[in-house]
């Protein structure tokens, strides 16, 4: 009896022990920590579409846990509205729920679109969304729906890019040290997300007022029309040299224009003039150590600096309007400030003298105080000047008696058309209306007689402080 009871016991504990492995083995894992894994983040169709046409891309997506997962949903992220169409290992559908994928297992999905040039936008945008045990998760689809000059990871020699259709970079382009990129008027150029366009050797940017050249992110719908950070920006890297840029419009990226060393000092490293750097999620200029000067400039609305001149360095800026009313974050940061050491290891190391001249220059926003000045205190190591300029301060930290600032206005609004409209004329009542100095203008003549919008600002004798001369 003893024998048959201990018998029982154990065939319960076997068949027990059997039920609960197989349990283990078929059950699906609930973890939401378990994700799927995908063979790429983005699928690209990198045919230019000059007629209607389709083509088929396909990735994998897999499962490398232990214990199969089911995946509660699979669609397009435009359901009906997309462009792209779906094959779920196997099956031509846009949405497919509960999938089961097998433990260590993978699966196929193949990805169809159809685009016309004549209609569609320039990029077509969509995504696959997955639903995994609470997570979601994407792969990103992006297709072209024009006729472009598509630029992928390129390093480029001496070029003229054509004006016969835009240009869009992938994986960010390199001009290569020695070779010059000139880019003519009326040419827009779209970047793909965290693209750059890095200068080792020249860029030369020939817009007119007429037809400026455009440099912005690929999000063309309205949504993105002022939304900063969507690409990384222009980036001339040590050894470039004699940059030029004239009449463009710089937008919506990281940081706008990075320019890095000085390499002569007879002639700036950039010269930017007639041009709009706006809406960055960090800085619109960040100069370290270089020669720069801009005439004729709007700077705006940035998430950290407008213009950070730093390292050091030689700067000037001519009839220029730095206006920071960032929307889309707090800022607690100025909208000009100087440095001329560099920090390593938390310990401050002179680099540089920086030397500054600001003349008939808006720097205003929305903070307290938009200009800063961080010096390494050594004789020599720093000197500016702020002539006829109209500025924010913080009057408690800044002498405006001191030699640097001459027949400046502190603290005196410089009532612009519409900053929520990014639109910085001045309106009648502008305290910088008929206040700049003349003779500044007289001595850097041609490239101030005419204001950013081709007026002229000496037909009253009576030119007025930053980028635009208001009219009557």
């Amino acid at each position: 009896m003893r024998n048959t009871f201990k018998s029982l016991i154990f065939i319960s504990l076997f068949t027990t022990i059997i039920a609960v492995s197989s349990c283990n083995k078929g059950s699906f894992i609930t973890d939401s920590s378990a994700k799927l894994e995908f063979s790429v983040d983005t699928v690209i169709f990198d045919t230019i579409f000059t007629t209607i046409g389709s083509t088929t891309q396909k990735f994998k997506v897999h499962n490398k846990n232990k214990q199969p997962i089911k995946i509660s949903n699979i669609e397009l992220a435009s359901g009906k509205n997309s462009k792209y169409r779906l094959n779920i290992d196997g099956q031509p559908t846009n949405q497919i729920s509960d999938y089961e994928l097998a433990a260590e297992d993978s699966m196929y999905i193949f990805v169809e679109v159809t685009i016309d040039p004549g209609k569609d936008e320039m990029l077509e945008h969509d995504s696959i969304i997955f639903l995994t045990n609470g997570n979601t998760q994407d792969v990103d689809l992006v297709a072209f729906g024009q006729d472009v000059h598509l630029i992928n990871g390129e390093i480029i020699e001496t070029q003229t890019w054509e004006t016969d259709k835009p240009y869009l970079i992938y994986n960010s382009v390199l001009v290569d040290t020695l070779q010059t990129l000139t880019i003519p008027a009326g040419q827009n150029i779209y970047f793909h997300k965290d693209s750059y366009l890095y200068v080792l050797g020249t860029l030369v940017v020939n817009g007119t007022l007429d037809n400026e050249v455009v440099f912005q992110g690929d999000r063309l719908e309205d949504l993105y029309d002022n939304w900063a950070g969507q690409w990384g920006g222009i980036r001339f890297l040590p050894g470039s040299n004699n940059n030029y840029i004239n009449y463009a419009e710089i937008k919506n990226a990281k940081i706008g224009i990075e320019v890095d060393t000085l390499v002569s000092n007879d002639y700036p490293t950039l010269f930017i003039s007639n041009s709009v750097i706006k809406n960055h999620s960090l800085i619109g200029i960040y100069a370290l150590a270089t020669y720069l000067v801009a005439t004729n400039c709007v700077v705006a609305d940035c998430g950290i600096y407008n213009v950070g001149l730093m390292l050091g360095g030689n700067y000037s800026f001519f009839n220029c309007t730095l206006s920071n009313n960032y929307k889309w974050a707090s800022r607690t940061t100025p909208a000009l400030v100087f440095n001329n050491y560099a920090t390593i290891n938390k310990v401050d190391y002179f680099w540089s003298p920086l030397q500054a001249f600001f003349s008939n220059t808006i720097i205003y926003g929305s903070n307290e105080n938009e200009f800063v000045v961080n010096a390494y205190d050594i004789e020599g190591a720093m000197s500016y000047t702020f002539d006829h300029c109209l500025l924010r301060l913080n009057l408690k930290d800044i002498d405006t008696s001191l030699t640097m600032f001459q027949n400046c206005i502190v603290n005196e609004t410089p009532d612009f058309a519409s900053t929520e409209d990014y639109d910085y004329h001045l309106d009648t009542v502008s305290n910088a209306v008929n206040k700049a100095n003349i003779e500044i203008i007289n001595q850097n003549l041609p490239f101030l007689q005419y204001d950013l919008d081709g007026n002229s600002r000496l037909s009253d004798g009576k030119p007025d402080i930053g980028a635009y001369e208001r009219q009557w």
